[in-house]
């Protein structure tokens, strides 16, 4: 695995005190001021020349993986409960058309517009062959609680810059597909788009048209890190453990920061890497931690540095990162095994109550000019999404009462607006979250919050 270049001569007592230095924080309090949603079931058409098998989605998604192309066949059903009481979401597929869902990313464009970005389709390479990867323009009306939809630019790769076999080989268009790529972060730099990849992780470059311009790999100091869905690891290994990566599936770059001069980039890894040698995740003192790379826009290439974030909690993920200046940023760190704000029933084998209620969502506020002797950025302090003041009940989903609560699974992007306000969104993952209201498929809310605690916070 790759070092850090910091001394590793620190005593026992410094180390332990670098590491409580790192983990000290304070819990400050977010305010809602805004609040609208794109109902779960949006959808576009695809493009005429994408061909007919783009015209409805979600036909390879049963559980058996069998195609099934009657619309509304498959019922949707949450990813958290009880595996033996499967919970209906109240959605379904296959849909006509694109689903516009799962957003993971958002970019603020300025008077209440946004690009946002949808995942990979359905959750896999398997299950999302139909569903075209897509960024769209919308626009929140925080008065009535609506977002419109405005529009869509599907990503192609017509000059044939991905160097690797996608499923639209024999097209000219080569719309790009969640076979393909997994975008769940995307950042605005000097007129293009750089969208960060799980499956690779890959960085792509994309124009606002949509056309891939590039593809780069993530190789830092000569070592490549890559996951099992990379090009040269997408196949099945000769024998069991026969494949080598440091990146799990679904652990690439969810999270992508720019720096507030636009020349550089910080990819971050969803997920602790795979250490080898202790055939175990990354961790310090049993503290699991994820990577923060440094990409240069110019380059193009990664310099070799890199910071390290702890996770509060094994099997927690870094969901986004943002640059609130050149220094300090902000990082939604949540679990991945818990929705919903009630009725709760913990534990209980029933399905009209969330058996794993929302637990652990935060942003917490991270400082790059405190780091400790392992390379570990300051915890400054945190919001926390499942408490959120609500003093002039702007809620349009949900209970409107004092404390409102994001309570979805995949609470995956944010974007800063202003000083002080941040907008976050959920990958609903339609139809297999369930969140807010028992089942009904979670829609794609855009949530406004003052966070001037936050930003103040030392």
């Amino acid at each position: 695995m790759l070092h850090f270049p910091f001394s590793a001569c620190a005593s026992a007592v410094a180390l332990t005190l670098a590491i409580g230095a790192a983990q000290a924080q304070t819990e400050v309090t977010a305010v809602l001021a805004g609040h609208a949603a794109l109902p779960a079931s949006t959808s576009v058409a695809a493009p005429e020349n994408a061909g007919p098998l783009f015209a409805t989605s979600g036909k390879f998604t049963a559980a058996n993986r069998l195609r099934s192309d009657t619309l509304g066949s498959v019922p949707g059903i949450s990813f958290v409960g009880d595996p033996k009481y499967p919970r209906k979401s109240g959605g379904s597929l296959p849909m006509q058309g694109q689903s516009v869902q799962g957003f993971s990313g958002i970019v603020p464009l300025g008077n209440n517009q946004f690009l946002t970005l949808t995942d990979n389709g359905f959750g896999n390479k398997i299950n999302s062959q139909d569903a075209l990867l897509m960024v769209h323009q919308v626009k929140a009306d925080w008065a009535k609680g609506t977002v419109t939809h405005n529009s869509t630019i599907f990503l192609q790769d017509p000059d044939r810059k991905v160097p690797f076999f996608i499923q639209n080989e024999n097209t000219s268009a080569r719309y790009l597909t969640g076979t393909d790529f997994d975008p769940e972060s995307i950042q605005v730099v000097g007129g293009e788009w750089w969208i960060g990849d799980e499956f690779g992780p890959y960085v792509l470059r994309v124009t606002p048209q949509g056309k891939v311009l590039g593809v780069l790999e993530t190789t830092v100091a000569g070592r490549a890190y890559r996951g099992p869905d990379h090009y040269l690891n997408g196949r099945l290994p000769n024998y069991p453990g026969d494949a080598a990566f440091d990146v799990r599936r679904s652990g690439g770059f969810e999270a992508m920061a720019q720096s507030p001069d636009g020349k550089t980039l910080y990819p971050m890894f969803e997920w602790p890497l795979w250490d080898a040698q202790a055939k175990a995740p990354e961790s310090l003192n049993g503290k699991p931690y994820a990577r923060i790379l440094e990409l240069d826009v110019a380059s193009q290439r990664y310099s070799e540095r890199q910071w390290k974030y702890a996770l509060e909690e094994t099997g927690n993920v870094a969901a986004d990162f943002q640059m609130l200046n050149a220094t300090t940023g902000l990082v939604i760190e949540r679990d991945d095994t818990t929705e919903g704000a009630g009725p709760n029933c913990p534990n209980e084998p029933r399905v009209d109550c969330f058996t794993r209620p929302a637990k652990f969502k935060r942003i917490y506020k991270i400082d790059f000019n405190q780091l400790d002797a392992n390379g570990f950025v300051k915890k400054v302090a945190f919001i926390d999404l499942t408490k959120i003041s609500n003093p002039q009940r702007l809620a349009k989903r949900g209970p409107n009462e004092a404390n409102f609560a994001l309570p979805h699974l995949g609470l995956e992007g944010f974007a800063i607006v202003d000083s002080h306000h941040i907008v976050v969104v959920n990958d609903d993952n339609f139809p297999f979250s369930s969140g807010r209201s028992i089942g009904q498929p979670d829609d794609n809310e855009l949530t406004l919050l003052d966070i001037q605690a936050l930003v103040d916070a030392k």
